[in-house]
């Protein structure tokens, strides 16, 4: 059945609790975010073992994103016809067998191979967790419920380099996939023990499977290419990929039931501009972490536990701030309370548009902390803006929608760095005869990423007001 509108002040369906909903959702929300930024710390550690060069560790963070990307909305979909429950647990199957698979990887092609099937198990997670979370809290407390899946992705943030870090000195960069395993073990076990109803939006529709291949294709294509740039079949495969999104939406206007609902963009401004917004912000500040670890470790000469010391400063913040943030986005205007996020986070990355090999502690310290306060003011209120903008039956597509301008925001950011590698390490191994190489690639990144977190500044104020929360139609 479908659930009454999460505004509506009645009670939770099925009379399920929704600070178990939040529970549930706060740890899976953690497992992503802290295997990426774990495996930022490894890098080194994992070339070693495997012999990747420069530019095969980057694929074992773009290959995840990658993966994540192209099934995002589809799923999406899916999970408002089949059932939101259904396909976040079945992600969470997934996303648990292809962490042990990384584990037990002796070669680089397995486990580039088993970080895709990771990312394919992710977007079933991300493309219903914040819709089944969103379903079951009410409009007047549901900030405060994304604050905490929001500090419970920075806390994975958090863990991922410190913990990481002293996994990777102590034990293996295996450890750090192995550990997965309990941990999505125990989200199933809370899953089926604890959530006895399913969630449905439109279960009266058919999928559009035609769409979903369609768009699926032409985002992998277009997303490859961006990826591969500069070589001479990065501009086919970009192409190729725009066709394919332009015959995807003349599809999607004469589908009875489409995987995407063209009037979420054409005649919603919040939601188009938040999801901008999100896009502009990720795309901005993902790869920096990838960047700030091989600077400690390769330049610095840090061990992998201290540079994880150092990282953990900026998702403490986040942690320490965003449930502030998604209550003050209940009271104030979110696009205010998110536009000074951004506002902060470009500053923050200012920090780093000049670090070298004697740049004091202290000072990435202080860049990594304003970071992480703009990051934690952005991403819960304009979370809230999105799903404020959309009907009850759409909450899983909006989701995945906004999930998908995260990953795609860390795809481009990760093509950024991999662009600039191309162009000034090549395909090298990085060591102490490239490391004027690498500062110049960090510091170019930095800039191309502070000027995307200004324009995201302006792109968020052009949002609209969405003070009060309701449910709007799109039809």
């Amino acid at each position: 059945m479908e659930n009454p509108p999460y505004n509506s002040g009645g009670p939770p369906p099925g009379g399920i609790n929704p600070n178990t909903v939040l529970l549930i959702t706060s740890i899976a929300s953690f497992s992503t975010p802290f295997t990426l930024s774990s495996v930022n710390v490894a890098l080194p550690a994992i070339s070693r073992d495997l012999n990747m060069s420069a530019l095969e560790l980057g694929w074992v963070s773009l290959s995840f994103l990658l993966a994540s990307s192209v099934l995002l909305v589809p799923l999406g979909r899916a999970a408002d016809i089949y059932g939101r429950k259904k396909i976040f647990a079945s992600g969470f199957i997934i996303f648990t067998a292809a962490s042990l698979f990384c584990a037990l990887s002796q070669k680089p092609w397995q486990l580039i191979s088993f970080r895709v099937l990771q990312g394919f198990g992710s977007s079933m997670i991300f493309g219903t967790g914040i819709a089944i979370l969103t379903t079951v809290f009410p409009a007047s407390k549901r900030g405060r419920a994304l604050g905490v899946v929001s500090a419970s992705v920075y806390l994975g943030l958090t863990l991922g380099p410190f913990l990481g870090g002293i996994l990777v000195q102590g034990l293996s960069w295996r450890s750090i996939f192995y550990l997965n395993v309990p941990v999505g073990l125990l989200v199933l076990y809370l899953i089926y023990a604890k959530l006895k109803t399913e969630w449905k939006g439109s279960e009266n529709e058919s999928f559009d499977l035609k769409g979903s291949i369609i768009y699926s294709l032409s985002l992998a294509a277009l997303m490859y290419g961006l990826s591969t740039v500069p070589r001479a079949s990065s501009w086919a495969l970009m192409a190729a990929g725009f066709g394919g999104c332009a015959w995807f939406l003349k599809h999607e206007l004469s589908a009875p039931y489409p995987v995407l609902n063209a009037r979420l963009f054409l005649k919603n401004k919040a939601f188009i501009f938040a999801n901008l917004a999100a896009l502009l912000n990720y795309c901005a500040c993902f790869a920096l972490s990838f960047l700030l670890s091989l600077y400690l470790q390769y330049v610095k000469g840090f061990s992998p536990s201290q540079a994880g010391f150092i990282m953990v400063f900026q998702p403490v913040f986040m942690v320490l701030f965003s449930p502030a943030a998604g209550r003050l986005s209940d009271r104030i205007e979110p696009r205010l309370v998110s536009s000074w996020g951004m506002a902060l986070t470009a500053a923050g990355l200012l920090f780093f548009s000049r670090i070298n090999a004697l740049t004091p502690i202290s000072v990435i310290i202080a860049g990594l902390c304003v970071l992480g306060t703009g990051l934690a003011l952005f991403s819960a209120p304009n979370t809230n803006a999105v799903m404020g903008s959309v009907e009850q039956r759409s909450y899983s597509l909006a989701s995945a929608l906004l999930a998908t301008m995260r990953v795609t925001g860390q795809l481009l950011s990760m093509a950024i760095v991999m662009l600039l590698f191309s162009l000034f390490i090549g395909k090298s191994r990085i060591g102490p005869e490239n490391l004027d190489q690498l500062a110049i690639s960090f510091r170019i990144a930095v800039y191309i990423f502070t000027a995307m977190s200004v324009l995201g500044v302006f792109t968020s104020l052009q949002r609209g007001n969405v003070i009060k929360p309701v449910v709007r139609s799109i039809q």
